[in-house]
């Protein structure tokens, strides 16, 4: 009797298990990257948030949607101050090729600046709400020197470097003249680089774009004022709008599946999540298309 009873219990515990493992897999087909396309025609909508670092996994979400028959249209919603420069210039450049086969309509939240603003600039039609943060068009690099408090510490400092300027910017020297004249010019061609996309893209002159691209943030209704957004609205506002464009009728909205790190990799995530940011934080980009007042 007692040896019927184990059974029993390994044969139910056993099913159990094994129907816990048929569950995970299916949430696993159903919420995996790979997995099958959207059942009927819907707007996809790809989230750019928080200081720009790196550009791969948006535009790994842009290109999953490109490639999906029944996503019809895609939303860029908007809530970042920018950051580094050529992942912005890359998100800009890949929201114009998706913008070539698919409507696309960008959404600004609350900031969406210097870079943010560049990435925006890709698409069909930017919405901003009135009173979003937006623009700051420029460049900006910061360096710290600590010489005085090495000089105090008395630690020395030995550098060997092949050329003038291979030590520049070094927080263990003086910031020179020269130093400052090589820096300058680095920053004016990507702040070139950024006015003269943005009056493509917004079929500006060049000239007027400068008269606004002295780092300033413009609220959303001031922009739309100076030909800096299209129009003033919600994110609803855009999902109604790409359903005009594409003649759907109340179209469900979707988001890019987040990748499955499985068990033991989302305990590692929560584990050192607060670690990466803090490095993150303290090894930003030292020159960059970022909006670094309130928001």
């Amino acid at each position: 009797m007692k040896k019927r009873s184990i059974v029993t219990l390994v044969v139910v515990f056993g099913g159990l298990f094994l129907g816990l493992l048929v569950f995970i897999g299916v949430l696993v087909m159903v919420f995996s990257p790979d997995a099958p396309g959207q059942p009927e025609p819907s707007i996809g909508v790809v989230e750019l948030d928080g200081p720009i670092s790196q550009s791969e996994d948006f535009i790994d979400d842009l290109d999953r949607f490109e490639d999906d028959d029944n996503i019809k249209a895609v939303i860029i919603r908007i809530n970042s101050p920018g950051g580094s420069v050529a992942p912005s210039q890359e998100m800009y450049y890949a929201i114009r090729r998706l913008a070539d086969k698919k409507p696309v309509a960008v959404s600004m939240g609350t900031v969406a600046a210097s870079g943010g603003y560049y990435a925006a600039c890709g698409s069909d039609k930017i919405f901003a709400n009135p009173g979003t943060i937006t623009g700051s068009i420029g460049v900006i690099t910061q360096f710290f020197n600590v010489e005085e408090l090495l000089d105090g510490a008395r630690v020395d400092v030995h550098t060997v470097k092949s050329g003038d300027f291979k030590d520049s910017g070094s927080p263990f020297r003086e910031f020179t003249d020269q130093d400052e004249e090589y820096f300058a010019d680095m920053v004016f061609d990507i702040h070139d680089q950024f006015v003269e996309d943005v009056a493509e893209c917004r079929g500006m002159e060049v000239r007027d774009v400068e008269q606004l691209a002295d780092g300033r943030v413009f609220t959303g209704r001031q922009a739309h004022q100076l030909n800096l957004v299209d129009e003033l609205g919600s994110l609803q506002d855009v999902i109604e709008y790409l359903a005009d464009e594409t003649g759907l009728e109340d179209p469900p909205v979707v988001y890019p599946p987040e990748e499955q790190l499985g068990l033991f990799g989302e305990l590692f995530r929560v584990a050192v999540g607060s670690s990466v940011t803090e490095l993150k934080e303290q090894t930003r980009p030292r020159v960059s298309y970022e909006y670094t007042g309130p928001q």
